[in-house]
């Protein structure tokens, strides 16, 4: 299994100098099967880069493009009204998320459309189904073995628990930890994973600042994957105000905790 960001931004699109070596783009990551299905994760402004990606290989959308949402908040949805596929009657596109059919259709139907963009949703011409993934549950698509976590975060998030074979991926941002480790569900949930894609916002430091906003940090990642014997952590959700040389230093005393860390890129291209 092969994943690369797309985006591995919180809350905000960022850009500048200071910003080149991490990115700026918002959450979005694709996950390429050993026989070449595919699987996305998130639709920040990321999204768009992969869309353009995705329309310069016609036989990509041979097959259905699955789309898996952590939650409906906004910048895990900026890239949706600029991803090309969207636009081709030749796609077709299967949403799942947390919520029913109707509901995360809905949604979706408030993000684009007037007054907020020109194109409504239902004007689009690709083929659109959504499903529901609830917490605990499996699902089969494709090459791929999808189970979900409910997460601590203001009107909820999923953490994503992906295999194909023997691998194992979980990508579990916007959650905050609890005080008690042993009271986190996420130790079970990512029991043995390969690679660890965790929500690593605040500093230790900044943290007390921000309590209750529904993040974490990069101090309790660490201590989350000794725990769960994880393979590799790649820190993510990465804080739209810190820059390239707090974050290199964010990952330098990450790395001290636990040695196989590393922060994520965008463009970054893992194979696990």
């Amino acid at each position: 299994m092969e994943i690369k960001f797309w985006g591995v931004r919180g809350s905000f699109p960022v850009w500048g100098k200071q910003l080149f070596r991490y990115g700026g783009h918002t959450c979005c990551a694709s996950l390429l099967s050993s026989s070449g299905g595919r699987l996305i994760i998130d639709a920040g402004s990321g999204l768009k880069n992969l869309g353009e990606e995705i329309m310069k290989e016609p036989a990509v959308l041979a097959e259905p493009l699955y789309l898996f949402l952590t939650h409906f908040h906004l910048d895990h949805l900026l890239g949706l009204p600029f991803f090309a596929p969207l636009y081709s009657a030749r796609a077709k596109i299967i949403f799942y998320s947390s919520r029913p059919a109707p509901q995360a259709r809905e949604y979706l139907s408030r993000l684009m459309g007037p007054p907020f963009f020109p194109v409504s949703l239902a004007e689009t011409p690709s083929q659109k189904e959504f499903r529901q993934i609830e917490p605990r549950q499996e699902v089969e698509v494709g090459d791929f073995r999808v189970s979900a976590l409910a997460l601590n975060h203001p009107q909820g998030s999923l953490a994503f628990r992906v295999e194909e074979g023997s691998s194992r991926v979980v990508w579990a941002t916007d959650t905050e930890h609890p005080a008690d480790m042993g009271m986190d569900p996420l130790v079970s949930f990512i029991q043995g994973a390969d690679l660890l894609i965790y929500d690593a916002m605040f500093t230790p430091e900044d943290y007390p600042r921000y309590q209750g906003w529904g993040h974490s940090t990069w101090l309790y990642g660490t201590k989350l994957a000794r725990r769960a014997q994880v393979g590799k952590l790649l820190l993510a959700h990465l804080n739209p105000d810190y820059d390239d040389r707090r974050i290199a230093e964010m990952e330098k005393r990450a790395r001290k905790e636990f040695p196989s860390t590393r922060a994520a890129r965008d463009n970054q291209v893992i194979k696990v």
